[in-house]
């Protein structure tokens, strides 16, 4: 048997990043984190893609004039917990709106003395440690999807999405870190003590649920990925802290979500002003490129 390396998506679902591209961009938002207020002119569509439904409606809107789509990663009641999101119907119903672009943001826990319960972190660099979830449209189950990928994921968050946010953030004199590694675990439950320390010493800046498949998806479907992460907590491993709860994660996202608000109503329009040709083409080169077909 012979593998031949081929495009990976069909000419319809990879025409919209060619040259003469609408620029879109695509909005996920995490835990208290996903007010669809912060788009003008909102509609909502309900849309249905070859692995199921996404989390919730599309809501269609603009940010000063740049077309965005907003999806509530756990549904608009927050009733999908980490595990049962259906990570490739999210990635694919707003690939298949047109996004060129998805920017997330997502609550996290830091394992890091300097990383303060609302800060903002940029991250760069993930360690996945998630059992139970589908990291590929490339199945084997889909005609969508026909192959292998093997994609990369030296840099796995897209560099200059993620050089806006960090520039955005710095002139809204944001408290803001310019690089992280994410431990996405399964959970839902939190992580031990043993565990918290553990991955510290694994080099984890801090510690999540939904990064990891969601950033790979996206690299597959070639699309810029960058995400907002907001420490809410010093998860579990700091003594004479009040360790991670559901109270506490919410209480901080609810002081400090007008950060991460006012950090994408500003970055928005930085990225819909900038010329994206040359690096979505090479996002979407590197997706054609890392399928494998078999040959009989």
């Amino acid at each position: 048997m012979v593998f031949l390396r081929v495009p990976s998506w069909s000419s319809r679902f990879l025409h919209v990043i060619f040259p003469g591209f609408k620029l879109m961009i695509g909005i996920i938002g995490g835990t208290g984190l996903d007010d669809p207020e912060i788009l003008e002119g909102r509609t909502e569509k309900y849309v249905d893609t070859p692995f199921g439904k996404p989390s919730d409606a599309l809501v269609l809107g603009k940010i000063k004039n740049v077309d965005c789509v907003l999806l509530a990663r756990h549904g608009r009641q927050h009733t999908i917990m980490p595990s049962k999101v259906n990570y490739q119907a999210n990635i694919w119903a707003l690939k298949e709106e047109g996004c060129t672009h998805v920017i997330v943001t997502t609550a996290c826990g830091s394992l890091k003395e300097e990383i303060q319960p609302g800060d903002i972190i940029i991250i760069d660099q993930f360690i996945d440690r998630t059992t139970r979830r589908l990291q590929t449209f490339y199945d084997g189950n889909h005609s969508c999807a026909r192959g292998v990928c093997h994609i990369p994921m030296a840099e796995p968050f897209c560099p200059k999405t993620r050089e806006v946010l960090i520039e955005t953030a710095k002139k809204l004199g944001l408290r803001c870190h310019s690089k992280g590694t994410v431990i996405t675990i399964e959970g839902p439950r939190f992580s031990s003590r043993a565990e918290s320390i553990m991955f510290q010493t694994w080099g984890a800046d801090v510690i999540n649920m939904t990064t990891v498949p969601e950033v790979v998806l996206a690299k597959e479907a070639g699309i810029c990925y960058a995400s907002i992460a907001m420490a809410t907590d010093y998860d579990c491993w700091k003594e004479h802290e009040e360790a991670v709860s559901v109270d506490r994660v919410l209480k901080t996202l609810k002081e400090n979500a007008n950060k991460a608000k006012s950090l994408l109503l500003t970055t928005i329009p930085q990225i819909g002003s900038m010329e994206w040709s040359e690096t979505l083409h090479n996002m979407k080169k590197m997706a054609q490129f890392s399928v494998l077909l078999p040959r009989h």
